[in-house]
């Protein structure tokens, strides 16, 4: 795939400068997991193979899973994923970070939005749905816009494969490992803080740390001089 973005200038020992952000929103991406799933009637709004396999269940007749649900959310990531593409093409002389950061603000005001929904009313589902899953067809489709190795932010079974297809029991050298591990932990650090947060407190505290850490994310994306 070609990137049309310049890249970041890498680090001291050819470390990604992006990781940092990208890290934290893969714990951001297992905390929106969380809300999804727990608090908003069995859907995923980051993790779309999970929704196309819902939709089979709910098809087959199986209780405590929504078509309709599933179809929104899958409708709102697409639709993000589309507005991601048509960015990439305005973007395009943007350098990495720059653009990185732009979108990540723009996901940190859908999450806001969806946040003060949440306070509001306990009866916004779809809307809810909508706004999240919005948010992560928009970080999607950039993230693999910027192809950074191993790195999605919202799906974990490449990186799994990978750890286990290129580690020294199958005659590989661990390429990217410490990469890999540090993925898989933040996704489960963000899944279990979220879960403990949607029984405890309900969604809009949970939505609401997901703004911070997008906002945190967006953060940690490096600095570049305004002449790039």
């Amino acid at each position: 795939m070609t990137i049309n973005h310049p890249p970041a200038q890498r680090a001291p020992g050819g470390r990604e400068p992006l990781l940092p952000a990208l890290m934290t929103a893969t714990a951001v991406s297992g905390l929106i997991d969380a809300i999804s799933y727990l608090g908003l009637g069995h859907v995923f709004t980051a993790n779309m193979t999970g929704n196309v396999v819902i939709i089979g269940f709910a098809a087959a007749g199986v209780p405590g899973f929504s078509v309709l649900g599933s179809l929104v959310s899958l409708a709102a990531f697409l639709v993000g994923a589309v507005v991601a593409g048509r960015l990439e093409t305005v973007m395009r002389r943007r350098t990495s970070p720059r653009w990185l950061r732009r979108i990540l603000v723009l996901e940190m005001v859908l999450l806001a939005t969806a946040t003060a929904v949440a306070f509001v009313t306990s009866h916004a589902v779809y809307a809810l749905i909508a706004l999240i899953a919005l948010a992560m067809g928009l970080r999607n489709g950039t993230v693999r816009k910027l192809a950074v190795p191993d790195v999605t932010t919202t799906v974990l079974t490449l990186t799994l494969t990978g750890l286990a297809s290129d580690s020294t029991l199958a005659g590989g050298t661990n390429p990217r490992a410490g990469r890999r591990l540090v993925s898989v932990l933040a996704m489960l650090t963000g899944a279990l803080g979220g879960a403990l947060l949607v029984q405890h407190t309900g969604l809009g505290w949970p939505l609401l740390a997901s703004t911070v850490g997008t906002a945190a994310a967006a953060l940690a994306v490096p600095r570049i001089s305004s002449s790039s």
